[in-house]
């Protein structure tokens, strides 16, 4: 037995164990998830792309075929009901015979409509995990998505296995790739669609393969946070580059950005300060500590910045208790990483989803929890110049602190943002991201 076959058998018994305690929560005798369904396009024959339930590749990594169920109850070995139809149309997925399957009992489904007689008979006591609330309700079951459950298991989802842990890494390892050739794209003045196709070509995923929409921005496209558009034409000069893109494997997901510079130039050494920031922040996660104080911290960093180089004419403090860093920096600091790029659970203050919003003043922040060992966080300041944001600020009271000749000189640069992935260990960090190379 390999070591990652191994490492998912641990994770399947870590899964039996939240179950059973989900499911005594709210009573139940067992969950019922479904993978999905294929959504067609409206008045079309065609179907968007399949995006798996994340309940359902918490399990397994199946991600790319619909109308599979799972039916567990944290005691017998988990039932997968695997769709495998007759069909000349599309491509049928193999029986499965993967380093997952043996965890399994496994039975094939050939047509979607026949999948009642694999499930329980007597739906009374279990629960349907899943968005096809019609499918379930015709099917018998009067449990849908129950809500202590859901928030017991969104909560525990934060503190990852080793087999989830081997899965991020992977993914990593694929979007560095992908990250190096769009640099090295970037540097011989490719637009960003070309741009884009090296950063596919490298990580062998194509944009439906990828966890989000890659943002590829060339100058002042950057100061768009989510910039998902890609200009078939090069610039007439290419400044500065944007990329935040990631990679999946197995489900799981990498969540990477980096800022470059064409010269080494005013802009280069605000990127470098920035870059200083994120590996500060980055040190500074530990067990125990509010989510929310680190991105605190990261106003600070920020607000030495703008001190630092004449654009506020300020000390940091002040530029903090004026609000000033929200007009330069206004996006949370992080989020946590896992089955999906912004994982569930991060703005409760317990396993029974009691709300934990986020601060008044940072509304944007994803994640309010306490810091634990086997969490997984990106940690992603940045500093931008957004023409809406700085025209608030121009207007405010505190425009008389702001050196506005240096922020039309960074405007044509849009903007930076660095953002690692970091597994919390008990002792240590590990910056998945920074050990593979990126700098």
């Amino acid at each position: 037995m390999t070591q990652h076959s191994a490492n998912f058998q641990e994770h399947i018994q870590v899964l039996q164990a939240r179950t059973r305690e989900a499911l005594q929560r709210d009573g139940l005798e067992g969950l019922v998830i479904h993978s999905g369904q294929s959504k067609r396009l409206f008045l079309d024959d065609n179907h968007y792309p399949f995006k798996v339930n994340p309940q359902f590749k918490a399990w397994l990594p199946v991600v790319d075929n619909p109308n599979c169920w799972l039916v567990v109850n944290g005691e017998d070995k988990p039932k997968l009901i695997f769709y495998r139809p007759v069909d000349f149309w599309h491509k049928v997925p193999p029986e499965p015979s993967e380093f997952w399957a043996d965890s399994f009992d496994i039975v094939l489904l050939k047509q979607p409509d026949a999948v009642e007689k694999y499930l329980p008979y007597d739906k009374q006591k279990f629960a349907y995990i899943g968005e096809y609330i019609e499918v379930a309700k015709a099917l018998g079951f009067e449990n849908i998505n129950p809500d202590r459950a859901l928030h017991y298991l969104h909560y525990e989802r934060a503190c990852k296995t080793d087999y989830e842990l081997d899965c991020m890494r992977e993914a990593n390892k694929l979007a560095v790739a992908g990250h190096k050739a769009a640099q090295a794209a970037f540097l011989e003045g490719k637009n960003e669609f070309d741009i884009n196709l090296a950063y596919s070509a490298a990580t062998r995923q194509s944009d439906n393969d990828v966890p989000y929409t890659s943002i590829i921005a060339l100058n002042e496209h950057a100061s768009i946070l989510h910039y998902m558009q890609c200009d078939t034409q090069a610039p007439a000069e290419s400044r500065s580059f944007l990329i935040d893109a990631g990679a999946s494997y197995h489900g799981y997901a990498a969540d990477i950005t980096r800022t470059y510079s064409k010269q080494n130039n005013r802009f280069a050494e605000l990127i470098a300060a920035v870059d200083k920031v994120t590996v500060t922040l980055g040190e500074a996660l530990k067990p125990s500590i509010a989510y929310t104080d680190i991105h605190l911290l990261a106003h600070d960093g920020i607000a030495q910045i703008l001190s630092d180089t004449g654009l506020v004419n300020l000390k940091p403090e002040e530029i903090v208790e004026q609000g000033i860093t929200r007009t330069f920096f206004p996006h949370g600091i992080g989020h946590f990483l896992g089955l999906q790029v912004h994982d569930v659970g991060g703005l409760v203050n317990d396993d029974r989803g009691t709300p934990k919003p986020a601060p008044e003043d940072h509304p944007f922040l994803r994640c309010t929890r306490l810091v634990e060992a086997r969490h997984v966080y990106t940690i992603e300041p940045g500093l931008y110049f957004i023409d809406s944001l700085l025209a608030d600020l121009k207007s405010s009271s505190a425009s008389k602190y702001v050196n506005w000749a240096a922020v039309d000189h960074y405007r044509p640069f849009g903007g930076i943002r660095i953002e690692d992935n970091i597994i919390v260990h008990r002792d240590r960090n590990e910056n998945m991201t920074r050990d593979l190379g990126l700098k």
